[in-house]
């Protein structure tokens, strides 16, 4: 066998001076190669072939081919060929997709070109493989496709999943909206998912080639809000060093996308019902209208007619864009929809983790079934999320779902922690205040920490006038 290597390498592929260094040369191949003989014996297998399948030469070199499990020879052999391998049958294999079965059990899929060896005489002593890794091709192709799946899910629509008779309506209703011009408010909890409600509605529509636009009005105070969304001019106001486009401006043509509008100021009410009726607003510090062509998609998870009711939210306003409200069903009113958006979330974090979990167990998901999600489809993912850092392997199991939801199942009734009393506005502010310092003013990571959605955490900075920059500045100090 040695002797058929040193004379194939030294004298039909290297005839030159480099004949003798035939091993080092493809040992320093990063494509596998294998070497067998007619009756599909491997004879020899380099270094990268090693790496790839995981064999060592020891477990396959005098070992049948068969050992690699590759489902096109499988094929051909089934197909009642008389040579076990297509290649002493072709002559030749050409840019072949092939899938071998690894030492671990798991599966290389891998380009192969292949071709017999000759001798002299012209007789068939064997054939060569040269075998190219595609597994991180497939692995993309894979996410791919499962990313065009949900696109295209016969259960979903632009993003959003779900079979419920409820969110059908839905569905049916963002397709109808779409085409007009008229403003739209989706009314739904925190959580819903109603961003992607506004972004289908704009995909559909016909300045969907237009930006879409995207402003949190809880976000913000009343001056940054207004300099946000209709721009200033340079000198406008103390640190207004330059003159700046708003976001009314960079969505000319396309939409605007004004989540949580039941938190706009009054003030700013009254400049948005200008930019409604007349198409035009002028930036902060100047009196040179602009005109402006955008469409107006709101949404809160606030009740606006008892905001207008309170004094709280202009009644001419409300009018102006609720032309076509939408509301989208809390979680917990379309349950039908928790297995596919658990598998769906499941499916995601495992392209993200690489983490060999198949699903979740049956009992587990009965617990998702019975719980009443407050946060509803955020809080799943998270909950998703978290059993990923719980779970090494296998199925989710109860064992790694977070303890504030094992006090809805029956199994763990007697284990549910008593009802909180409702904490003080101080204890509130206090543990606001350590999360944000915790994490070094990362208002995401914070409202993970609490259990809270990002938007609640503006809320309550805001209310508790919580400085965040001031306090994570005089926390380094306090550091140092």
């Amino acid at each position: 066998m040695a002797d058929f290597i040193e004379h194939f390498f030294g004298g039909y592929m290297l005839e030159t001076t480099y004949g003798k260094y035939w091993q080092t040369v493809i040992d320093t191949m990063l494509e596998g190669l294998m070497l067998v003989d007619p009756d599909g014996k491997i004879i020899f297998v380099n270094r990268a072939f090693e790496q790839l399948s995981g064999y060592s030469k020891d477990d396959v070199e005098g070992k049948s081919c068969e050992i690699l499990g590759c489902d096109t020879c499988f094929g051909t052999r089934e197909e009642g060929k008389d040579k076990y391998c297509a290649l002493f049958k072709e002559g030749k294999v050409r840019r072949r997709k092939c899938i071998f079965k690894k030492k671990d059990g798991g599966e290389l899929h891998v380009l192969k070109n292949a071709a017999i060896i000759r001798d002299t005489t012209g007789k068939v002593v064997g054939g060569v493989e040269n075998l190219t890794d595609l597994s991180p091709i497939v692995e993309k192709e894979e996410v791919i496709l499962h990313l065009r799946k949900q696109l295209s899910n016969e259960d979903g629509f632009y993003g959003m999943l779900g079979k419920s008779t409820a969110m059908k309506k839905v569905f049916d209703l963002i397709a109808s909206a779409a085409p007009s011009e008229a403003p739209v408010v989706i009314f739904g909890e925190s959580g819903t998912g109603k961003e992607l409600v506004a972004a289908a509605i704009h995909r559909l529509s016909t300045r969907h080639a237009g930006p879409f636009v995207k402003v949190n009005c809880a976000a913000l105070n009343e001056n940054l809000l207004e300099s946000e969304l209709f721009g200033h001019v340079k000198g406008a106001f103390t640190g207004a060093d330059r003159t700046r486009v708003g976001r009314f401006e960079a969505a000319n043509s396309g939409a605007i996308f004004l989540d949580e509008i039941g938190d706009l100021p009054l003030t700013t009410q009254t400049k948005l019902l200008r930019v409604l009726q007349e198409k035009e607003f002028e930036r902060v510090g100047d009196n040179q209208p602009i005109r402006t062509d955008v469409r107006i998609l709101a949404a809160t998870n606030k009740d606006l007619t008892r905001l207008m009711e309170d004094g709280l939210f202009r009644e001419d306003l409300y009018y102006r864009i609720n032309v076509i409200p939408i509301y989208l069903p809390p979680l917990r009113d379309r349950r039908d929809d928790i297995p596919l958006l658990t598998d769906a979330f499941i499916h995601r974090m495992k392209l993200k983790t690489e983490k060999n979990i198949n699903g979740i167990a049956k009992d587990a998901l009965d617990v998702f079934m019975q719980y009443t999600w407050p946060g509803n489809i955020r809080e799943l993912l998270n909950v998703v999320e978290y059993t990923f850092v719980l779970c090494p392997r296998g199925e989710i199991t109860i064992s790694h779902l977070p303890a504030q939801m094992l006090g809805h199942h029956p199994l763990h009734v007697q284990q549910a922690p008593r009802a909180r009393a409702q904490k003080s506005t101080g204890d509130m502010r206090q543990e606001l205040i350590q999360a944000l310092q915790a994490t070094g003013g990362n208002k995401s990571e914070a409202a993970r920490r609490l259990g809270i959605s990002r938007v609640t955490l503006w809320k309550r900075i805001k209310k508790l006038g919580i400085q965040v920059d001031t306090l994570i500045r005089d926390n380094s100090f306090a550091n140092h």
